[in-house]
């Protein structure tokens, strides 16, 4: 590690501490010396960085310090290349015209050497691109997601059964062949899994879950953990 990403790195431990944190502790997630640590916030106090303390007691960042414009290393650099490019495999358009501008933005703002990384086509995302789904609109679940807005939808399974279900959206997976919506179904009265490609029809309804997202998430999740041979991608009726 370079130090000046170094120095970066060291700021960015002390301002998430909540306590006195060690040379030795800094040391060992930056994978250095504590001598080095040692140099590092010598040169960084040197810069008035407002950081406190002492060998072997630790060392703290005086509140209210605002750091420069963020900056990514070369190697988290190529990691948000290559996750904007997995963006592009999925059949949500709007997630997708998202990654552009986030990558267009970045771009802009980063150094030469950098931009160089996002603009180089080094790093590509290969595989089946799903396609959108014919009649759901995954952005608008996105949005009954966050504003805990509960959806009615016209599903048929793949025995091609048809049922209407009011649900509660709680996540979205995404495959490389189609997104699946997670939701609690008040028709089943439990969490149910249903692949976007097989909705018929899909709108919000004027009645919301609000406060009951989190609580939901985590009774899927742990559900999840406990049926963990059971693959994600099943379908539920």
């Amino acid at each position: 590690m370079r130090k000046a990403s170094r120095l970066f790195e060291i700021i960015q431990i002390l301002r998430l501490a909540r306590k006195p944190i060690t040379a030795a502790d800094i040391a060992e997630t930056l994978e250095v010396t504590p001598r080095s640590i040692y140099r590092d916030i010598a040169a960084l106090q040197a810069m008035r960085v407002p950081i406190e303390g002492e060998r072997g007691l630790g060392y703290i960042l005086r509140p209210g310090f605002d750091l420069p414009p963020l900056m990514f290393t070369i190697e988290e650099t190529e990691a948000i290349v290559l996750a904007l490019a997995l963006l592009a495999r999925t059949g949500d358009e709007e997630l997708k015209a998202a990654a552009r501008r986030v990558n267009q933005k970045i771009t802009g703002a980063v150094p030469g050497p950098l931009r160089q990384a996002f603009q180089s086509q080094a790093l590509h995302a290969w595989g089946t691109v799903a396609a959108p789904p014919p009649a759901i609109d995954l952005a608008m679940v996105r949005r009954a997601i966050r504003d805990e807005q509960k959806l009615a939808l016209d599903y048929r399974d793949e025995l091609g059964r048809a049922s209407e279900r009011t649900v509660r959206p709680l996540a979205l997976i995404y495959y490389s062949e189609h997104a699946m919506m997670v939701a609690w179904c008040e028709l089943r009265q439990d969490i149910r899994n249903f692949r976007a490609d097989r909705v018929e029809h899909c709108e919000p309804v004027g009645a919301f879950f609000r406060g009951e997202g989190n609580r939901l998430r985590q009774l899927w999740i742990s559900g999840w953990k406990t049926n963990a041979a059971r693959p994600l991608e099943a379908e539920d009726a």
